[in-house]
């Protein structure tokens, strides 16, 4: 295809499928099949689905799986995750039935402050701006009262309205920092209509002031937004024992294991490219939660990789010590997160997973999604440090191998045989059944 279509988005579903399926696919009917095989066959489910985003042509699925026995402050809870990775469903459980005899999972809430900023361009007398600002600030609160109503019934609100010079950076460049609390939702439209009303108050007021010139008047507001970087939206995640308590059959010498999976720790802590992908097998945890209650998991990953390049340089996110013979794990993460709202309230899927969960409050949430983070990258060090990752890795990946290969049922059956005493590997596996087929 070498040229623009017109009017796309006002095709029907049906429309935009048979233009999709002529222009790009040698075999359109096969096309058109396979994307309207995903269609769920309630109607109302599929029409659900369609209105969720813009151009819709089908369903995309992504597993849905589940981890039990987590034991968190004291309560078990079985964990929904939303994932399309081999062994990330399977190392959670694991690791949450090793720490359930062991006294399981604290968590912790720390704060809840979430951040909106309107950006704007002041060309005149900073100390002018500043009287200016704590003149206007009560205008700021109460011309927002109808958008923060509902919310401040629920113990939410805007919480306070900075002045912020931003001059060293950006010449003539302020903010308006605003910080918030949006109880159970995660907040965002809330948040961005607040600071839209800001910008017409800040712009308005500042044209009555009389203090300013005519160009002091004129302050341009740039944009007005949330911030998805939450660093006083924290909660902390954290597993103890006594070292010896750490002893099973894959960790025999408990205090050489607890020593090598503190200085595994260690090296995500100063190393970035170790870090990176020491916090991407927690993200592994936390992304599969977000994902499966409905959650932006895009805004928490930019937010938490933010966080943890916080000290000037990109860093581990979970931490490790052995103390007085205790091993102690945890990791602290901003998590700004909603259970109402949004699909919480809409996808089918989303609301049987926050059901599983007992319908938490956002707070609750939180600690679930940290719990998960830790989990997982506890069972990636417990592997890296002892048998290694790909072990268990590849041979939760051996069905992924099978269906490429499209084994029969013995085939299956021989290749498990085999490799439950072999390495697997892709082309192990490729070269096996090439050869059982001989």
């Amino acid at each position: 295809m070498n040229h623009t279509i017109t009017g796309f988005s006002k095709l029907s579903k049906e429309e935009k499928i048979n233009w999709i399926a002529k222009e790009y696919f040698s075999t359109p009917d096969e096309a058109k099949a396979l994307l309207k095989q995903y269609w769920n066959t309630d109607e109302k489910i599929q029409k659900l689905h369609d209105e969720f985003i813009e151009n819709t042509i089908t369903n995309f699925y992504i597993p849905l799986g589940v981890a039990p026995n987590f034991l968190i402050n004291g309560k078990y809870s079985t964990i929904p995750m939303a994932i399309e990775e081999s062994s990330v469903v399977a190392a959670a459980s694991k690791a949450a039935k090793f720490w359930s005899t062991r006294g399981g999972f604290k968590a912790t809430v720390l704060n809840t402050e979430k951040i909106g900023q309107v950006h704007f361009i002041y060309k005149g007398d900073i100390s002018k701006l500043e009287l200016f600002f704590a003149q206007a600030k009560s205008s700021f609160f109460s011309e927002t009262q109808s958008i923060t109503a509902n919310m401040q019934k629920r113990g939410g609100g805007i919480l306070n309205i900075e002045l912020k010079d931003k001059t060293n950076l950006i010449p003539n460049y302020f903010q308006l920092h605003a910080t918030f609390e949006t109880k159970d939702s995660m907040g965002a439209n809330f948040i961005n209509s607040c600071l839209e009303q800001f910008a017409n108050t800040l712009k308005k007021e500042a044209l009555k002031y009389t203090l300013f010139t005519e160009e002091e008047k004129n302050i341009q507001v740039v944009m007005s937004i949330l911030s998805n970087y939450v660093p006083n939206c924290i909660v902390r995640a954290e597993v103890s024992c006594p070292v010896e308590a750490l002893e099973e059959k894959h960790i025999p010498n408990p205090t050489a294991f607890a020593e090598r999976f503190v200085q595994a720790v260690q090296i995500a802590e100063v190393e970035p490219y170790r870090a990176v992908t020491h916090n991407k097998g927690i993200m592994n945890g936390i992304d599969a939660v977000i994902i499966a209650t409905g959650n932006d998991f895009r805004a928490v990953e930019a937010g938490i990789h933010a966080y943890a390049s916080r000290s000037g340089q990109y860093s581990s996110l979970s931490h490790a010590k052995i103390e007085n013979g205790i091993f102690t794990f945890w990791l602290e993460v901003p998590l700004a997160l909603g259970t109402v709202g949004g699909l919480t309230s809409l996808h089918p899927l989303v609301k049987l997973s926050l059901e599983m969960l007992e319908k938490p409050s956002a707070q609750e949430l939180m600690q679930f999604v940290a719990v998960a983070g830790l989990a997982q990258n506890f069972g990636a060090l417990r592997s890296l440090t002892t048998s290694g990752i790909q072990e268990g890795h590849m041979k939760m990946h051996l069905n992924n191998i099978l269906n490429q290969l499209e084994a029969t049922d013995t085939e299956r059956h021989a290749v498990r045989k085999y490799f439950k005493h072999h390495t697997v590997s892709h082309s192990g596996v490729v070269n096996f059944v090439e050869n059982f087929r001989k």
